[in-house]
C-alpha cells in the first residue's frame, strides 16, 4: 500500500511538472513609446492593456523613452517587441544613416502597422513676436530631445526654410513638458514638437499662456518632400488659435522585431484594429489610425505576421 501510495504521487508531481511550464508559460511584450507627454505613451498604454486582456498567455509592458531613434535601436537589439517610430526616423534607420543616430543599417526592423500622422508643431509665445519661421532667427528653440525623432524634424524644416541652428539665439534639447514649463516661465520663444494634434503639452501650454502656431507653408514641406506630407491644423486644436495653419505631418509607424514570431506578430496586428476604440478613447490621435492605409508605405518590410492579418481583411493580396 505505502508503495502504491508513493508511485502516485510521483505520478501526479511528474505530471504536474509537464503541465505546470504550460500552465505559466507568459510571454512579455515590451512597448516602447515616447515621454509620458507626448501622444506614443498613452496610446502605448492602451495597446498594452488591450494585449494583455486580449492575448492569451501575453503580458504586457510599457516604457517611456526618447521615442523614435532610441525605440528603433532597442528593437534591432532584440529590447523590445513593439515600438513607435516617425517615418523619416524608420528611413534613417534602415538606410543606416550615422547622422540620424543610426550608427549601421538595422536590419531586424519590421513594420506592423502605419498608424496616424505626427504635425510638425512649432508654437511660440505671442510675447515673442514670433510669427513665422523667419521669426526664429535669433530666438530661442526647442527642437525635442537629441536625435529624436522631433530633434531630426526640426533640422529638416529649419533647412527648408533655409536656417539651421546656428542661426537661433539658443538650442534647448528637451521633452515635450519641460519645454512649456520652460515658456511658462519665459524662459523660452518657442517649441517645436511633432506630435498628433491635440497632444497633451501644447494644450497645456495654450491653456495658461497666449500663444502664436507657426506656419510651415507648403512651399517649404515639399522642398522636403517625402516622407513629410503638406496638412493642415485645424483652427481652435489649441486654445487662441483661431484660424487654421499650414504645416508638415510625417506618418508614424508600429514596428517590431523580425525574430518576433508570425503567430506573436499576427495577434499584436489583429488586436490593434479590433480595438481602435480603446486607442480612440486613449488619445485623440487614435482617430486617425485606419486599417485601409496600415500596410502602405513603410520604409522597412512588414513582418509576416502583419501580412497574414491584412491578407485576412483583404488590404492585401
Amino acid at each position: 500500500m505505502r508503495f502504491k501510495f508513493v508511485s502516485t504521487v510521483a505520478a501526479l508531481v511528474t505530471a504536474m511538472s509537464m503541465t505546470a511550464p504550460a500552465a505559466h508559460a507568459e510571454q512579455f511584450i515590451n512597448i516602447l513609446t515616447g515621454g509620458t507627454s507626448g501622444v506614443y505613451y498613452p496610446l502605448g498604454v492602451a495597446i498594452g492593456k488591450i494585449y494583455g486582456d486580449k492575448i492569451p498567455g501575453i503580458r504586457a509592458q510599457v516604457q517611456a523613452t526618447k521615442a523614435s531613434v532610441e525605440n528603433l535601436n532597442l528593437i534591432e537589439q532584440g529590447r523590445g517587441e513593439l515600438a513607435f517610430t516617425l517615418g523619416d526616423s524608420l528611413k534613417a534607420a534602415v538606410e543606416g544613416d550615422e547622422e540620424a543616430g543610426f550608427k549601421k543599417k538595422l536590419t531586424k526592423l519590421r513594420t506592423i502597422a502605419a498608424i496616424y500622422p505626427n504635425y510638425i508643431q512649432i508654437v511660440a509665445t505671442s510675447e515673442s513676436g514670433i510669427k513665422t519661421l523667419a521669426d526664429l532667427k535669433g530666438k530661442t528653440l526647442s527642437v525635442g530631445a537629441p536625435k529624436s525623432g522631433t530633434e531630426l524634424n526640426s533640422r529638416a524644416i529649419l533647412k527648408a526654410a533655409g536656417m539651421s541652428y546656428k542661426d537661433l539665439k539658443q538650442v534647448q534639447y528637451l521633452p515635450f513638458a519641460e519645454s512649456v514649463d520652460l515658456m511658462k516661465n519665459r524662459q523660452l520663444d518657442a517649441t517645436l514638437q511633432s506630435a498628433g494634434l491635440g497632444v497633451a503639452s501644447l494644450k497645456d501650454l495654450s491653456s495658461s499662456t497666449e500663444i502664436n502656431v507657426v506656419a510651415v507653408p507648403k512651399a517649404t514641406v515639399e522642398k522636403i518632400g517625402p516622407p513629410f506630407v503638406s496638412v493642415i491644423i485645424p483652427a481652435n486644436t489649441y486654445t487662441g488659435q483661431k484660424s487654421d495653419v499650414e504645416t508638415a505631418a510625417v506618418v508614424n509607424y508600429l514596428v517590431t522585431n523580425s525574430d518576433v514570431s508570425d503567430d506573436v506578430a499576427y495577434q499584436m496586428t489583429k488586436q490593434i484594429f479590433e480595438n481602435l476604440p480603446e486607442l480612440a478613447n486613449a488619445h485623440a490621435a487614435g482617430k486617425s489610425i485606419k486599417l485601409e492605409t496600415a500596410a502602405s508605405g513603410s520604409p522597412a518590410p512588414l513582418h509576416p505576421g502583419a501580412i497574414r492579418y491584412y491578407k485576412e481583411k483583404g488590404i492585401l493580396k
